[in-house]
């Protein structure tokens, strides 16, 4: 037996953070374009433009700084704050994950001795 969890942000009852939105951040940071960065996690440009827009508004700021294409085709870079946002988001989702894990690990005794019990 183990335990799965997901961190997931909502506002209004509405998703707009987790795991697919830093994975996300993480590719655009790596390959500088929202379409390399869809394309590497088989999301749709669509889907992904959406996942982005949604987190700003809900956010109040920018994640991602977009250039316009035109010849030079200069991408997208994650902002100063979306680069913030993303590394603390990471770093509450992995200690929020250990302490499910710790936590886990409580559970699972408490079921073996009632298990011996039964």
């Amino acid at each position: 037996m183990e335990v799965k969890a997901k961190i997931i942000l909502l506002e209004d009852g509405e998703k707009f953070m987790g795991p697919g939105v830093l994975w996300l951040l993480d590719e655009i940071e790596k390959t500088g374009s929202i379409l390399k960065a869809s394309a590497s996690l088989g999301i749709s440009y669509t889907k992904c433009y959406h996942m982005i827009d949604k987190a700003e508004k809900k956010l109040g700021f920018s994640l991602v700084d977009r250039k316009k294409g035109g010849s030079s085709r200069e991408g997208v870079s994650l902002t100063a704050k979306g680069r913030a946002f993303a590394s603390i988001f990471s770093s509450f989702e992995n200690k929020s994950l250990e302490k499910i894990s710790e936590e886990y690990k409580t559970f699972s005794l408490e079921l073996d001795r009632i298990k011996k019990e039964v």
